[in-house]
């Protein structure tokens, strides 16, 4: 049986490929969806993916994923540095969480450096660009659930 894993990604990443290019490269979103199906196919995964610009849907996505997910990927995108709402989701759950970023956070503004998500995951994937979604894939195929 595949591990059901989600990717959840946070506000303005509906916009990768068009903004901060020299930042975010030019894939957009879709072409990332498409590389981590197929990576998922050849690894056994079961990958949904899920984008929204608004907090409170990725905390209704988050607490589904603790009853039908067996790992959750998450690039918060800004809600990384001011969600107390996201953090606390993310508490709940009892599966693999890798916390995502396309750039390095800390190579970034000071606002940047300061997660609010950490704590809650796994592991911090960040600043290998787009290539980050399937490292992300790659250790959650690794990581036993907890449950």
């Amino acid at each position: 049986m595949n591990k059901k894993v989600i990717i959840i990604n946070g506000p303005n990443l509906n916009l990768l490929g068009e903004r901060e290019k020299d930042k975010y490269g030019i894939k957009t979103l879709k072409d990332i969806e498409a590389a981590c199906k197929e990576f998922g196919d050849q690894n056994g995964l079961t990958i949904s993916f899920f984008q929204s610009n608004i907090e409170g849907e990725i905390v209704e996505q988050i607490q589904k994923a603790r009853n039908n997910q067996q790992g959750l990927i998450i690039n918060a995108g800004g809600y990384t540095h001011t969600s107390v709402a996201i953090h606390d989701a993310l508490k709940v759950l009892n599966i693999p969480i890798i916390e995502l970023h396309i750039t390095n956070i800390y190579n970034r503004e000071d606002f940047r450096h300061k997660s609010l998500i950490s704590k809650t995951a796994n592991g911090i994937i960040c600043g290998f660009g787009i290539e980050g979604y399937i490292m992300s894939l790659n250790a959650i195929k690794n990581l036993k659930n907890e449950n």
